[in-house]
């Protein structure tokens, strides 16, 4: 079970406040003098930190997969220094500083939270979700509308996942899990028609795929109900995958064969091995 804020963690937040602003002060400093003396530090801009600010983006997602708190606190660190980074350079260009970042992110979440700040009642967190996203969108306006504030360089799954958020919370949903699940299964059908029982010179490719991405929206919608975050869900059969294809691998060699000269139903042997292993943490590779 995770850990939920209680008083004397906020107490303990709070007696760290100094050290904590001390230690932020203490990394924009470096930060200035990075930029005015380092030659690689003076020659970043927007645009060549952006790719390296995913990656690093990535790399906290993997310690938080492996639980991995250590690891963890050094990738916010390299996050945090982008971050840093790239209000410094805005503020050369004149254009806005850390501390109009920050205040500009506080008053979003006091408006953006009026069940706290506000005489808005809100008693669970389908409502605060509801309540986040229709003054989101009353803030951009009606140009973009709902989905419109989705990143279109989203990763898919991922993008699905919110687009269906934002519909669900414009009131756009499905009522009941069954009838995700039935449309579900409505879309596997329509898959297997274009896929010709796997005779490809029946198949006709473009539609096929298209069936195949309904059937897959159709999934991470479900799982949105059944309370279930398909990107983790697929990531932690990516990582069991792994580990076992390893087992069948290590296996392999311990026993003097090559992968490549294994049958199927050799390689089957070993994979089965590896299924009745003991079930592996999430950070095994």
């Amino acid at each position: 079970m995770e850990n939920t804020p209680n008083d004397s963690t906020v107490l303990l937040t709070s007696a760290r406040r100094p050290a904590q602003l001390e230690a932020f002060g203490r990394l924009l400093d470096v930060l200035d003098r990075l930029r005015a003396e380092c030659p690689w530090d003076k020659k970043q801009t927007l645009q060549s930190l952006r790719h390296l600010t995913i990656e690093e983006t990535y790399e906290i997602s993997d310690a938080i997969l492996r639980d991995d708190l250590p690891d963890l606190k050094k990738e916010l660190g390299d996050v945090m220094l982008h971050l840093v980074f790239y209000a410094r350079i805005a503020a050369e260009k004149g254009a806005f500083d850390i501390a109009d970042v920050l205040n500009a992110q506080c008053e979003k979440l006091i408006y953006r939270h009026p069940h706290i700040y506000g005489d808005v009642q809100a008693d669970d967190e389908e409502a605060v979700k509801r309540n986040w996203e229709q003054l989101k969108l009353r803030e951009k306006g009606t140009t973009t509308g709902v989905l419109g504030g989705v990143p279109t360089s989203l990763p898919a799954l991922i993008k699905a996942m919110r687009i269906q958020e934002k519909a669900r919370g414009a009131g756009f949903d499905w009522e009941q899990p069954e009838q995700v699940w039935e449309k579900v299964r409505e879309e596997l059908g329509e898959f297997g028609e274009e896929y010709s029982h796997g005779n490809p010179e029946k198949m006709d490719a473009d539609k096929a795929a298209s069936e195949f991405g309904d059937l897959l929206f159709s999934l991470v919608n479900f799982a949105r109900f059944a309370g279930i975050n398909p990107e983790e869900a697929l990531e932690r059969t990516n990582r069991k995958f792994i580990s076992r294809f390893q087992y069948l691998e290590a296996a392999a060699t311990a026993n003097n064969q090559r992968l490549s000269d294994l049958t199927l139903a050799q390689m089957d042997v070993y994979w089965e091995q590896a299924k009745q292993r003991p079930a592996q943490p999430d950070n095994a590779n």
